[in-house]
């Protein structure tokens, strides 16, 4: 018993005197489950361009209306109704591949094709928080989740709207939640989409951080456009698009899809829909600006037909990825979704269940760019600091599995098994001695142990291991460099945007 506990908690001590560890964007190993032929893909892609031509989408914004109608779109009031040849055009410049730019280059990814990357969830007002409690988010919750993002192995980015500071007034939110990511962590982070002032800003601080012509040139920040789903791009989301394309700032295309009510109560028709929906705001981008950074994608419920209720981890969800993620590769595209999503309101069964089951979905479908791979909980209305731990180990064993297996390992293991005779054992081979702490992943947060010695160890659970795991992280973490001069000119430009804005709200 003391052999099995102090193995665990000389891991955590070695674990703890390292500095913080990295893993680079996930290479995929596995081949990709493609579940359409390519006829019934064609045909699938044939229905969304029957949707733009025929019915159209509305660009709720008298500028991208103008820009559409000097395309050569049809245009009928705010309806764009776009040529499917025309589209494809626009689409073709997107790239197939981004290069994201952290503050620290060695934490640099790069995304599409056969490239992955874990981000936290994103957007809720609400936390559960250390001791338990459901409670609105603040800026030190906030400032919080940006230190366990930074201390993830798997955590590429450290994240957007990690969660909504109710305790900060919406004007001036945005400059805030900018500063906390990239003070806290030195990963690349999500930009402010609320306007497009607010989108500026976050342009603005960038350029202070990386410069005016790396900015210009390169990708150090990706954001979301949410599509109103059925059909609608509004003013608010265009006006970000505007901007973050011009400066050539990455792009979340994202239709908000609720499979039964935002659109047909069918796999195939939603997915048809929502591809029309991505590819219309790729196209925009990039009339805007050609080769703007565009990432195609969505986030995806289905409907629960007994209350209207968005479910998480249903076949059908996993379905849907798949479809997007064909897609995607026929469109040469670097793709999203959304990972470890759950309905559940704790950190319970089926919080387990349905993160399990959409993130086995979004590993199978190839998904680029996975947003809320931690700590959602509630669907998204709520940020769980132990989940977010529990689902960070996941994402670990995640990226190991999407890794493949490395076919070169049967060389050397066939010297174990000459060494070792039948009805042996191999540990204490040269094989297993050299190997035995790479060769399986061990999780820290899953027990183990027998019931005894798990009731001798306080009988705790997985959400108050989480919890501890959390409040341990916290106590651990040690700031990444930042430059002074940066950091004061970062705060400088805070004080005179509040400013300003305070006058403007005045």
């Amino acid at each position: 018993m003391s052999a099995r506990s102090g193995g665990r908690d000389a891991r955590q001590k070695l674990r703890s005197e390292k500095s913080v560890t990295y893993m680079p964007s996930l290479e995929r190993g596995l081949p990709y489950m493609d579940l359409l032929s390519s006829d019934q893909l064609l045909r699938l892609h044939d229905y969304s361009m029957q949707i733009l031509e025929e019915i159209g989408i509305e660009f709720r914004d008298d500028e991208a209306v103008e820009m559409w109608r000097a395309a050569g779109a049809s245009v009928t009031g705010q309806r764009i109704r776009i040529d499917r040849h025309h589209l494809m055009e626009l689409v073709a410049q997107a790239p197939e591949y981004i290069t994201i730019h952290a503050r620290n280059p060695a934490k640099t990814v790069t995304i599409g094709g056969r490239k992955t990357i874990f981000t936290p969830a994103y957007g809720s007002p609400n936390v559960l928080d250390l001791e338990g409690k459901r409670r609105n988010s603040t800026i030190a919750d906030f400032v919080n989740f940006a230190k366990l993002a930074y201390q993830a192995p798997a955590m590429h980015m450290t994240g957007g709207v990690l969660c909504e500071p109710m305790d900060i007034a919406v004007p001036r939110r945005h400059l805030h939640m900018n500063y906390s990511l990239i003070k806290y962590s030195d990963k690349p982070f999500m930009g402010a989409v609320t306007s497009g002032e607010r989108a500026q800003d976050t342009v603005t601080m960038a350029k202070i951080v990386f410069g005016d012509e790396f900015v210009h040139n390169n990708t150090v920040m990706v954001s979301i456009a949410n599509c109103n789903s059925p059909l609608v791009w509004d003013a608010t989301m265009l006006d970000s698009v505007k901007v973050y394309a011009a400066s050539n700032q990455a792009i979340l295309f994202t239709p908000f899809v609720l499979a039964g009510a935002s659109t047909p109560a069918s796999t195939i028709a939603a997915v048809a829909q929502l591809n029309a929906e991505a590819l219309a705001g790729i196209a925009f981008a990039q009339l805007v600006r050609p080769g703007a950074p565009s990432i195609y994608g969505q986030w995806l419920a289905t409907v629960s037909m007994k209350s209207g209720a968005p479910m998480a981890g249903t076949p059908e969800i996993d379905h849907m990825n798949m479809l997007v993620g064909q897609l995607a590769r026929h469109y040469k595209l670097p793709w999203r979704c959304s990972g470890s999503c759950t309905s559940s309101k704790l950190v319970d069964a089926q919080a387990g269940y349905e993160a399990a089951r959409n993130m086995y979905g979004v590993l199978i479908a190839g998904a680029n760019f996975v947003l809320s791979s931690t700590g959602y909980l509630e669907g998204a209305l709520t940020q769980s600091y132990s989940k977010f731990m529990l689902d960070a180990e996941q994402m670990v064993m995640f990226y190991k599995l999407g890794q493949g297996l490395v076919m070169s390992e049967m060389d050397e293991t066939m010297d174990a098994i000459r060494q070792s005779e039948p009805g042996s054992h191999y540990l204490g081979t040269a094989h297993t001695l050299k190997n035995f702490e790479q060769a399986f992943f061990v999780p820290d947060l899953m027990d183990h142990d027998s019931f005894e010695q798990w009731s001798f160890a306080g009988a705790r659970d997985a959400n108050t291991r989480g919890l501890d795991a959390a409040v341990r992280s916290l106590k651990e973490y040690q700031p990444p460099p930042l430059d002074e001069a940066i950091d004061e000119q970062l705060l400088d430009f805070m004080k005179r945007r509040e400013l300003d804005i305070g006058e403007a709200v005045l």
